[in-house]
């Protein structure tokens, strides 16, 4: 993934933090400030971006007022079994166990995006620390952190999520969240030591040294501000497999059953058999709305690979546009 330019307005050439001719050397948060201006307006410009802005702000507002659009309670057994198909009162049909299938979707989104966020949000952080302090440190602190990180990179995650789940029977959200953070920040750690090990030797660094500053100050206030736009492209992939990996661990059963979530629908969906029970739906709309929400993520950090990387962007056809010819 190459995040590390942010292009200008028109007819500037993109910035690259740290980098004479891009961000300015000196002050991490003037750099991080300006960078977050400079990457607003290319996000703004950018196609895929905003198709993945509008989806996540449809599923943050499901969630957010999810009983504003489902009137009716997602756990409440109180309809008859023969009401499974779509009506007008009952838009998805209903679950075997005469549960609003409907209400389960909008009331399912809020436990997903906490699980998306929380993880993003906790993995980027956990991976900006220890990346960053591995590379600005150096020494024996490299050695013993890189070792740490390449230890948990080697080890596949999924199945590392499902030994752990194994032990956690019925995981709530925060434990899900705890969980999928502890076994998913060692990839961005390592990006994140790669890109700091660049920046160690620059002038405003050594500034900041020769000012008799502490490692942590140097560590957040110069160098963080300096990697907006990697942190950015961080925490969607990590929100992104947040929500594969939590939605596959409640499918088999490793979740909180009694939780609604999108992943508990499809595990009490697949244990009642619903496609060869006649309810089809129960399968197929927690399935696209997972595969919605992941798009999104996905559409933003493709379109942010685009931003850091001209060499990504699409080239536009100049067909059908009139070009001036010198008088």
């Amino acid at each position: 993934m190459t995040t590390t330019e942010i292009p200008g307005a028109p007819g500037e050439p993109p910035l690259v933090p740290g980098v004479a001719g891009g961000l300015p050397l000196g002050g991490g948060g003037v750099a991080g400030a300006r960078s977050l201006r400079r990457m607003a307006r290319a996000v703004t410009a950018n196609r895929k971006a905003t198709v993945g802005i509008v989806l996540l702000l449809l599923f943050c507002l499901v969630g957010a007022f999810p009983g504003v659009i489902a009137h009716d309670s997602p756990n409440a057994e109180i309809y008859q079994r023969s009401l499974g198909s779509p009506s007008a009162a009952h838009l998805l049909g209903t679950t075997s166990f005469g549960q609003d299938m409907f209400a389960q979707v909008i009331y399912g989104t809020r436990p997903v995006l906490l699980i998306a966020f929380g993880v993003g949000l906790g993995a980027t952080i956990l991976a900006m620390l220890i990346g960053v302090s591995a590379a600005y440190l150096g020494g024996v602190w490299d050695g013993a952190l890189s070792l740490f990180i390449d230890v948990l990179l080697v080890i596949p995650a999924f199945p590392l999520l499902i030994i752990i789940g194994s032990y956690l029977h019925g995981a709530t959200t925060g434990v899900m969240i705890a969980v999928v953070t502890a076994v998913s920040w060692s990839y961005t750690a390592r990006q994140l030591r790669a890109q700091a090990l660049s920046l160690r030797g620059r002038d405003f660094l050594e500034a900041a040294r020769v000012r008799g500053e502490r490692a942590m100050y140097v560590i957040v206030v110069e160098i963080i501000p300096t990697m907006t736009s990697l942190l950015v492209a961080s925490f969607l992939t990590n929100a992104l497999y947040a929500v594969l990996f939590s939605s596959s661990l409640e499918f088999i059963g490793l979740g909180d059953p009694n939780q609604v979530s999108w992943g508990t629908m499809l595990y009490w969906a697949e244990n009642n058999e619903a496609f060869q029970t006649g309810l089809p739906l129960w399968i197929i709309v927690p399935g696209l709305c997972i595969v919605a929400l992941g798009a999104a993520f996905a559409l933003l950090n493709y379109a942010f690979d685009e931003i850091g990387n001209p060499a990504l962007r699409p080239v536009r056809s100049m067909r059908g546009k009139r070009v001036k010819r010198p008088r």
